[in-house]
């Protein structure tokens, strides 16, 4: 016995508490920008995954107008940074809303690096930074996806094996439903079977 939704006859945080519990896990994209005015920004969103490899492009989604997706808008560039299960405290403490014009990194005590190729700072303790030209946006009633073509990739030493990042190192975080966060937890090594076989 299933219980049947129909979404068009639900209120939208309905249907929102809906999707967010069920698309489970949800990598975190710890988006870092900086404003038309030289603010930095720090905040983290679940709705984020890999759009293609050639060219390399990522996407993220803004639900509302965020200072993300404006301070992306304005200045063309962001980093997304791998958001690690030691800084679940300072990823959850970036999601509150500031007030415009202050500083997450600050406000949170996040340390940050200089990017390389974008003015937006990284995340220091983040293992990994994405630096992100932006591509395109597509607007999706309230929300914005973001595409951002990557163009340097930064990777802590002590996460790769073999020139290659391990799961395990990496301990990456990922958003549930309700208030509930998950960690890597148990990985399954398995192979996928090609069709001559």
């Amino acid at each position: 016995m299933r219980t049947e939704y129909n979404p068009a006859q639900l209120e939208p945080f309905a249907v929102y508490r809906l999707l967010t519990s069920t698309v489970v896990p949800r990598p975190i994209a710890w988006v870092s920008t900086v404003s038309a005015d030289g603010v930095d920004n720090l905040a983290p969103h679940s709705f984020f995954t890999v759009s293609s490899v050639a060219p390399p492009i990522v996407q993220f989604t803004s639900v509302g107008r965020k200072d993300s997706l404006r301070n992306v808008e304005d200045t063309g560039q962001f980093v997304v940074n791998l958001a690690p299960e030691p800084l679940i405290d300072e990823v959850n403490k970036t999601a509150t809303e500031f007030p415009e014009g202050v500083s997450e990194f600050d406000a949170v005590g996040v340390e940050r690096e200089a990017g390389a190729r974008v003015k937006a700072p990284r995340v220091a303790r983040s293992p990994v930074a994405l630096e992100c030209e932006l591509h395109s946006t597509l607007l999706l009633g309230n929300s914005t996806v973001v595409f951002g073509r990557v163009i340097h990739i930064a990777i802590d030493e002590t996460v790769l094996e073999n020139g290659h990042p391990e799961a395990t190192r990496l301990r990456p975080l990922a958003r549930l439903g309700k208030d509930e966060w998950s960690t890597l937890g148990e990985v399954l090594d398995l192979r996928r079977i090609r069709y001559t076989d």
